[in-house]
C-alpha cells in the first residue's frame, strides 16, 4: 500500500518499522505472558514521540496527521497489538479530544505532559449497563457551587489503573439521554476516585483494563471538557479516529500473521516438497493477502478524509468492520497453515488470534459498525 503514501510518509513508516523491530517485537511475547500493563512499552513509545504523534508541536507533539497515526498503528500491530492499543487509547480517544475541545489552560496543563509521554491517559465511557447504549449511562455529575460531584462506575477501561488523566463521560440529566452526557477530566489522586477490578482477558494481555469507581468525586469546574451536554458528540468524534486506528491494528496483526505464514510455507517440508507448493496453501495465502490489502485501502481512505477535514464517520466504520472481521479469519488461516506448530505458544500466531477477536468488539462492535454505516448510507 506504499503507493498511497508520500515520500515523507514512507520514510516515517520505515522509521517506525525499524523501531518496532528493535524495541517492541523482541518483548511482545513477554508482555503477553506477564498479563499486565507493559509500562516499558509506553516509555518506548514516548521516546519516539508517538505519545503525541497527532498533537501540534506547540503542545508537545509531533504535528502528524491521522495518516501518520494509521501507519504507526499498522507497524506496531505487526508485532504487538497490546502496545498499539495502549497508544490508541492514550492518543486518539484521550489526548486528542482534550486538545480539540480543551481550553488553553487545559492544553497546557494536560495535553503538553501527555503528548510528551510524561502522563498516560484513559477514556472512560463504558459501564456495566451501558456499552453500545451510551444513553443508558448511570454515572452522574451534579454541580455544587464551583465544583462537579461525580458518582458512578466505569468498566473495561484501557489504561484505567495506570492513568494519570482520565477523560470520563457522565450525565448531568438522565432525562436528556445523550444530550445530557458531558465530558470531564479526572486526575489521578482525586478524592473519591478509585480503581476496582483489573480484568483478566483472552487477548491484548500487555494492556490493563480496569473498573473505575467515583464516590462523591469532586472536581473543579476547570476540569469540565467542552460544553455541558456536548460530551456525546465529543466522544463520537474521538471514536471515529480511534476506529481508523483499530482497523490498522487489525490489518497490521493480520499482515504479521501472513508474513509468518509465507515464511513457514516455504520452509516446511511435507511429502517431499515445501507446503507452499500445495495449491490449498497457495489459495489460502492469496485470500489472506487480498483481504489485507482491501483493509488497508479502506483504512487509508478514512485517514485521508480525516486529514482533509471531511466527514469520515461511515468510512471509519467500514474500515473497522472489514478489517476486524478479516483479522479473525486471517489469523485463523495462519494457524491452520502452521498446523500444530501454530497452536503452540512458541510462535506468535496464537497470540495474534486471541488479539484479533477484540478488534470486533472495542470502539464499537461489528453490529454497531453496520448500524453506523447503514445510517450514513440512508441519511
Amino acid at each position: 500500500m506504499d503507493f498511497l503514501l508520500t515520500e515523507e510518509e514512507r520514510m516515517f513508516k520505515r522509521q517506525i518499522r525499524e523501531f518496532v523491530t528493535k524495541e517492541i517485537e523482541p518483548f511482545s511475547a513477554e508482555w503477553d505472558r506477564r498479563d499486565e500493563f507493559a509500562a516499558d512499552s509506553f516509555k518506548k513509545l514516548a521516546s519516539q514521540g508517538l505519545t503525541g504523534l497527532t498533537i501540534p508541536e506547540q503542545y508537545g507533539g509531533q504535528g502528524g496527521g491521522v495518516i501518520h497515526f494509521a501507519i504507526a498503528m499498522q507497524e506496531i500491530s505487526r508485532a504487538c497489538v497490546s502496545t498499539a492499543l495502549t497508544l490508541d487509547t492514550h492518543l486518539a480517544v484521550s489526548v486528542r479530544p482534550i486538545y480539540k475541545n480543551g481550553t488553553e489552560e487545559q492544553r497546557q496543563r494536560l495535553v503538553v505532559p501527555a503528548a510528551k509521554g510524561e502522563k498516560i491517559c484513559a477514556f472512560a465511557l463504558t459501564e456495566r449497563s451501558a456499552g453500545s447504549d451510551a444513553a443508558a449511562m448511570e454515572t452522574t455529575a451534579k454541580r455544587e457551587g464551583d465544583e462537579w460531584v461525580i458518582n458512578g462506575a466505569k468498566c473495561f477501561i484501557t489504561n484505567g489503573n495506570v492513568a494519570d488523566i482520565v477523560l470520563l463521560l457522565a450525565t448531568i440529566d438522565k432525562t436528556l439521554k445523550t444530550r445530557g452526557i458531558t465530558a470531564f477530566i479526572i486526575e489521578k489522586g482525586t478524592a473519591g476516585f478509585s480503581i476496582g477490578k483489573i480484568e483478566k482477558k483472552m487477548g491484548i494481555r500487555g494492556t490493563s483494563n480496569a473498573e473505575l469507581f467515583l464516590d462523591n468525586c469532586r472536581i473543579p469546574m476547570t476540569n469540565q471538557l467542552g460544553e455541558a451536554g456536548r460530551g456525546f458528540p465529543l466522544a463520537l468524534a474521538a471514536l471515529d479516529e480511534a476506529r481508523v486506528g483499530i482497523a490498522c491494528q487489525a490489518a497490521g496483526l493480520a499482515e504479521g500473521a501472513l508474513d509468518a505464514s509465507i515464511t513457514y510455507s516455504k520452509e516446511r517440508q511435507q511429502f517431499g516438497q515445501p507446503v507452499a507448493e500445495f495449491q490449498a496453501i497457495q489459495w489460502m495465502l492469496a485470500d489472506m493477502a487480498t483481504s489485507i490489502d482491501a483493509a488497508w485501502l479502506l483504512a487509508y481512505r478514512a485517514a485521508r478524509l480525516a486529514d482533509a477535514g471531511q466527514r469520515f464517520t461511515k468510512e471509519a466504520a467500514q474500515a473497522k468492520l472489514f478489517a476486524s472481521e478479516m483479522a479473525v479469519e486471517v489469523t485463523r488461516q495462519a494457524i491452520q497453515i502452521h498446523g500444530g506448530y501454530g497452536y503452540m505458544r512458541d510462535l506468535p500466531l496464537e497470540r495474534f488470534y486471541r488479539d484479533a477477536k477484540i478488534t470486533e468488539i472495542y470502539e464499537g462492535t461489528s453490529e454497531m459498525q453496520r448500524l453506523v454505516i447503514s445510517r450514513g448510507l440512508l441519511a
